[in-house]
């Protein structure tokens, strides 16, 4: 019971360092700036006006969608990152 009591300390301890974990990533060459967590919650997005063309929001939404995508693919490896070690202890546990 004191493993399973330490085990959740560890998540609860963890859960908080992913939660400050801040991952930036960029589409168009800067246009466009997401960030996000290592809870994979969007913190931010940033639109660079003077990399934008008006006429073509298209793009820009091109730039958005795949700067998001990117952005959770990133936060989820960052979390499966940090999660590994305490994964190997949970066989210890019998669960």
């Amino acid at each position: 019971m004191l493993d399973q009591a330490k085990m959740v300390m560890k998540m609860r301890k963890l859960q908080k360092q992913l939660a400050k974990e801040i991952i930036e990533v960029e589409a168009g060459d800067g246009a466009v700036v997401v960030s996000i967590n290592g809870e994979q919650k969007i913190k931010k997005i940033s639109i660079e006006p003077e990399k934008v063309d008006l006429d073509d929001i298209s793009q820009l939404e091109s730039w958005i969608e795949t700067a998001v995508k990117e952005a959770i693919s990133k936060s989820q490896q960052v979390a499966a990152d940090k999660m590994r070690p305490l994964m190997g202890q949970l066989g210890n546990l019998g669960l």
